[in-house]
């Protein structure tokens, strides 16, 4: 199961380095905060603790605590945005990635459960 650990923990970390910082500069995003009924200094806190989720998860690779602190955190974080999916009764097309990167959060966060 190492690989397969491996390469979850690579992707979820390029993935919430990605999203968040696209939280920063995407027109996209902003009108999706507003739409969520979110003040904007929300977004840019979602964005700085996605980008921490990912810098833990990618510095995990030398330090299990670091994995089990980044999955954590994008586990909560995608807590939040399928609630927030639902909340606005979005279609299911638009929280399936977040549905997804919180399943694999999750399971990386059980993987490294006893590494806190």
């Amino acid at each position: 199961m190492g690989t397969v650990v491996f390469i979850i923990q690579l992707l979820l970390g390029l993935a919430f380095l990605f999203f968040g910082l696209m939280k920063f500069g995407s027109k996209q995003m902003t009108e999706e905060f507003a739409r969520y009924g979110y003040p904007q200094w929300f977004r840019v806190v979602t964005g700085i603790v996605e980008l921490a989720a990912g810098v833990l998860l990618l510095a995990g690779f030398w330090n299990d605590q670091l994995t089990a602190w980044g999955s954590l955190l994008a586990t909560l974080c995608m807590i939040g945005a399928v609630v927030t999916h639902l909340k606005v009764k979005d279609a299911a097309a638009k929280f399936t990635t977040p549905a997804v990167l919180l399943i694999l959060s999750a399971f990386l966060l059980y993987v490294n459960s006893g590494n806190f």
